[in-house]
C-alpha cells in the first residue's frame, strides 16, 4: 500500500563485524560454509514467507525483497562504499557494495546500488559468484509520492553435494592414518562439476495521491510573522505494481549424479544434465484509503484495496519434447486495513485480504500488531503483541515441478491453516528484550526425506520464546540472546530446543573520543538436532534421509574480532572460527557441508556526505 517506514542511517559500528555472515548478525542460520550459500533459519520465528520462485528463498542474505529496499532522502548527497574481505586469491571470499542517492530537490531523488559477492570456497566446488545492480527513485510531495524500484540479480553457485566423509573433519587421523589433518580443499567431496544459475529481475512502482486541505501552523503568540500553511491529506487514491521474471536452471556434468539421485527421468544414459524453469508474474494493488490525523477524530486511518495477480510457469516437458509445459494461474484479493501509526503511545494496525477468484478462491491473511510504550520511573517500556492467521495455497513450485531428477504435479494440495500469536517487552534501561509466541499449522507443506514436498494432515504447535539480555560494567560489555523452542513433532519440523548468541566486549573513545575502539569475542550455539539436509537438484532444504541420519549442533563456533570507527569510516578485524579443531570437531551446521576452516576477515565502510 506504499507506507513507509522511516529509518536511520546505518552508521553503527556494533556488530558491523558480522554484517556479511550468512549465518546472520547472531548465528540463526544453518548454511552451507561458503560465503552467500544457500541458508534456513534454526528459529522458525524468524523464516520469512516463502519467494513466489522457492529457488530465490534460500539466498535471503543477498537477495533483497521490495519491501525490504532502503530509501534515502537527504539534502546532501549520500553515498557509502563497503568492501568484505576473506582469505586468499585460490580459496578467499571478496564482496563490495556500493549505495548512492541524491535529492533533486525536497521531493525528488533517485540512486542506485551495485552488490558483488564472490566466494571462492575453502572446499571443492564450493564457488558462489553473485551480482545485484538496483536503480531506485522517490518522489515524495504533498500530493503525489511514489517509490519505485528496478532490481536485477544474478547468481551462479556451483555445488559440491557435501563431503564424501564426516570423519576427514571429526576424526582426520582416522583418514589420514594419524599422519596430518586434511587440507579442507584437498577432502573430496561427492560433486565436482555441478552448477545452480538464478537469474531474478522484478521493476516495483508504489503510488499514491493524496486529496486534502491547507490550514495554519500554530505559531507562538508574540509571533507577527504571517502564518504558514501546511497541507493536510485526508484521502489517498493508492496504486502499487510489481513485475517479476525468475529463471533457474540446474547444470550438471558429473557422471556420479546416477549414484547421487535416487531417479533420473530424461535420458538417463545421458552424462550431461539441463534443468530450466521460468516465472513470470505481474500484481497490481489499488486501494483507497481515510487518512489518519486530519482532525482529531481521526484516530485511525482506513484502507481498502484489491489486487489483481496473474503468474506464468513453464517447466520442462516430461515426455522429451523441446516445447516446454506452461502453466497459468490468476488471483484476485479483497481487503483492508485499520491502522493507528501516529503518536507515542499507542500504535496498532490490522489488515487482511481474501481471494475471490481463481488459485485466490477460499485463500485468506489476516494479520495484526500492537506496539504500546509508556515510562515507567527512569525505564522506557515497550509492550508488543503481533499475530496472524492465513489460510494458503502452498506455492507453485511446491505443486509442481519437473526436471531430471525430481518430478511431482501435485493439484490436490491442500490449503495450510496457520495461526499464530507473540508478546514482546522491552525495557531499554535495563538491556532486556522477551519475547514469546505460539503458532499452529494445519496441513505444514514441507520437503521430505526424498526432497520432494509432502503435506502433513495433522496439526503441528510451535513454542518459542527468546530472552536477549545486555550487561555493562565500565568499558566492559556482554550481550546474550537465548532462544529457546520445542515442535510438537521433531520428525516432520525438526528444531534445535536451544539456540545461544554471547558477545563479551570492551568499548571505548580514543584519541580524543573521535575514534571508537571495540574489542571482543562473540559465540553461537544449538543444541543438537537432526537439521535439514540439503538436496543440490532442487536447491532446497529437506528432511534427512532415512538411512542417513545425523545430529548436528553441540559444537560452539567462535569469532574474535576488533571494530573501530573514525567519523564517517568503520573498520574490522575479525578471525573467524578460532575453535577449529577443538573438542568434538562436528563443525557442520548442514550435514556433510562443514563450515570454513579459521579464517581472517577484514571489512571498511565509507559513508560520504556531500
Amino acid at each position: 500500500l506504499g507506507d513507509r517506514t522511516i529509518i536511520p542511517a546505518d552508521t553503527a559500528y556494533h556488530h558491523f563485524q558480522n554484517t556479511n555472515l550468512t549465518d546472520g548478525l547472531t548465528g540463526h542460520y544453518n548454511y552451507l560454509g561458503n560465503m552467500g550459500s544457500p541458508r534456513m533459519s534454526r528459529i522458525f520465528f524468524d523464516r520469512r514467507d516463502p519467494e513466489p520462485t522457492i529457488f530465490m528463498e534460500p539466498f535471503s542474505s543477498f537477495f533483497i525483497r521490495p519491501t525490504e529496499f532502503n530509501f534515502t532522502n537527504s539534502n546532501v548527497p549520500y553515498t557509502n562504499l563497503t568492501y568484505h574481505k576473506a582469505g586468499n586469491k585460490v580459496n578467499g571470499e571478496e564482496r563490495f557494495k556500493s549505495y548512492f542517492s541524491v535529492n533533486v530537490n525536497k521531493r525528488l531523488a533517485f540512486g542506485f546500488n551495485i552488490d558483488y559477492l564472490y566466494g571462492r570456497g575453502y572446499y571443492n566446488n564450493q564457488n558462489t559468484a553473485y551480482f545485484n545492480a538496483a536503480f531506485f527513485g522517490s518522489y515524495i510531495g504533498d500530493k503525489y509520492q511514489m517509490q519505485a524500484i528496478y532490481s536485477n540479480n544474478y547468481l551462479k553457485t556451483n555445488e559440491n553435494g557435501g563431503i564424501t566423509d564426516d570423519r576427514y573433519i571429526t576424526a582426520p587421523e582416522e583418514m589420514a592414518e594419524g599422519q596430518r589433518e586434511y587440507e579442507s580443499t584437498n577432502i573430496p567431496t561427492k560433486l565436482n562439476a555441478t552448477t545452480n544459475r538464478n537469474h531474478d529481475f522484478y521493476v516495483f512502482l508504489t503510488q499514491r495521491y493524496n486529496l486534502g486541505f491547507k490550514r495554519d501552523i500554530v505559531q507562538a503568540e508574540n509571533d507577527t510573522t504571517p502564518a504558514k500553511q501546511e497541507f493536510v491529506p485526508v484521502t489517498s487514491f493508492i496504486h502499487t505494481i510489481q513485475v517479476e521474471r525468475a529463471r533457474h536452471g540446474f547444470n550438471s556434468n558429473d557422471q556420479v549424479d546416477k549414484g547421487y539421485y535416487q531417479n533420473t527421468y530424461l535420458d538417463p544414459e545421458s552424462p550431461t544434465v539441463r534443468d530450466s524453469t521460468t516465472y513470470i508474474g505481474i500484481k497490481n494493488t489499488i486501494g483507497i484509503a481515510l487518512l489518519e490525523g486530519f482532525n482529531k477524530y481521526a484516530k485511525a486511518g482506513l484502507t481498502a484495496f484489491a489486487s489483481y495477480k496473474i503468474s506464468k510457469y513453464t517447466l520442462m516437458n516430461m515426455n522429451g519434447s523441446p516445447s516446454p509445459d506452461k502453466y497459468n494461474e490468476n488471483e484476485i484479493f479483497v481487503g483492508g486495513e485499520l491502522a493507528k501509526r501516529q503518536g507515542k503511545v499507542l500504535h496498532y494496525s490490522i489488515d487482511g485480504e481474501i481471494g475471490i477468484m481463481d488459485k485466490a478462491l477460499g485463500q485468506f491473511r489476516v494479520h495484526g500488531n500492537m506496539d504500546l510504550n509508556f515510562r515507567l520511573g527512569k525505564d522506557t517500556v515497550n509492550l508488543i503483541a503481533r499475530g496472524f492467521v492465513t489460510n494458503t495455497l502452498p506455492s507453485f513450485y511446491m505443486r509442481h515441478y519437473h526436471s531430471n531428477h525430481f518430478f511431482w504435479d501435485n493439484d490436490n494440495m491442500e490449503k495450510e491453516f496457520r495461526t499464530r500469536v507473540e508478546g514482546e517487552l522491552n525495557i531499554d534501561r535495563w538491556g532486556t528484550n522477551l519475547s514469546a509466541g505460539v503458532e499452529n499449522i494445519k496441513n505444514y507443506t514441507y520437503f521430505n526425506q526424498k526432497a520432494v514436498p509432502e503435506q502433513y494432515s495433522g496439526n503441528i504447535q510451535i513454542l518459542s520464546a527468546t530472552l536477549k539480555q545486555n550487561f555493562r560494567a565500565g568499558i566492559f560489555h556482554l550481550d546474550n540472546e537465548v532462544t529457546w523452542q520445542k515442535s510438537s513433532n521433531e520428525t516432520i519440523l525438526p528444531l534445535p530446543q536451544l539456540s545461544l548468541y554471547s558477545n563479551l566486549y570492551i568499548l571505548t573513545k580514543l584519541a580524543k573520543k573521535v575514534l571508537t575502539v571495540q574489542l571482543g569475542a562473540d559465540v553461537r550455539y544449538f543444541t543438537k538436532y537432526n537439521a535439514p539436509a540439503y538436496t543440490p537438484a532442487v536447491q532446497q532444504f529437506h528432511l534427512q534421509p532415512e538411512n542417513d541420519q545425523v545430529e548436528i549442533g553441540g559444537y560452539p563456533i567462535v569469532n574474535i574480532y576488533a571494530n573501530l570507527q573514525l567519523k564517517r569510516t568503520r573498520l574490522f578485524a575479525m578471525y573467524s572460527h578460532v575453535n577449529q579443531g577443538m573438542g568434538t570437531r562436528n563443525s557442520f551446521l548442514v550435514p556433510h557441508y562443514p563450515i570454513n576452516p579459521s579464517l581472517l576477515k577484514i571489512g571498511v565502510s565509507w559513508n560520504f556526505y556531500d
